[in-house]
């Protein structure tokens, strides 16, 4: 599809601050349509915090929020334990597809599991009763866990073929409109209806302005 972006990342290797980021500046540079895609899979190794500052934990956690706002559809495709790197990933795409067999898992560290931004995004996105064992005690969630605590989208035996079909059905988004709805649900958590009522009519008057246009 004109436009796809793809990556390979390996929650193994040490936080590829450098590699995220140039995704996310080829995303940014090319003004096509067409997702973003990271195929996530892997665990970090023994003792992989050892060189870790919390200088290099910060810029890992500015390019995943970085990912997490593009102005283009965002997909994670996830295969056997993700942990570390990959984890955090998966869970700032905006769609998230993981293969049968596939574990989300908190990476080790210090004598309990590590405490990034990880756990803000799953207590976020499954309410802490959902996550309280994987975040307190390191235990897995397992790929059917995973998709009833909508920490993704879809469980498939032929993530290609769900790939492709996204591929075509985000060629006909447009990047900004996307980021504008996608900041929108960011919002509402802890915004009050009267507060996020002039951003939704800002952005219903962009939408009818285009749509008068078209």
């Amino acid at each position: 599809m004109n436009g796809e972006l793809t990556m390979r990342l390996e929650g193994i290797r040490p936080l590829p601050v450098e590699e995220l980021n140039d995704l996310c500046d080829r995303a940014e540079d090319r003004r096509e349509s067409g997702p973003v895609t990271v195929r996530v899979t892997g665990v970090p190794a023994d003792g992989w915090s050892k060189d870790l500052t919390v200088g290099l934990v910060s810029k890992w956690e500015r390019a995943v929020r970085r990912f997490e706002r593009l102005g283009r559809l965002t997909v994670a495709a996830g295969s056997g334990d993700c942990a570390g790197p990959a984890l955090d990933v998966l869970l700032a795409a905006d769609v998230r597809i993981v293969a049968p067999g596939t574990r989300l898992l908190l990476s080790l560290v210090g004598g309990g599991t590590w405490p990034g931004m990880t756990v803000y995004r799953l207590t976020r996105q499954a309410g802490t009763a959902g996550i309280r064992r994987a975040v307190l005690l390191g235990a897995p969630i397992e790929a059917d866990r995973a998709l009833a605590l909508n920490l993704v989208d879809e469980v498939s035996e032929d993530p290609a073929a769900t790939l492709a079909g996204l591929a075509e059905a985000a060629g006909a988004l447009d990047g900004t409109e996307m980021a504008i709805r996608r900041q929108l649900m960011f919002e509402a958590g802890s915004t009050t209806f009267e507060d996020a009522l002039g951003a939704h009519l800002a952005a219903a008057d962009r939408a009818l302005r285009w749509e008068a246009v078209s």
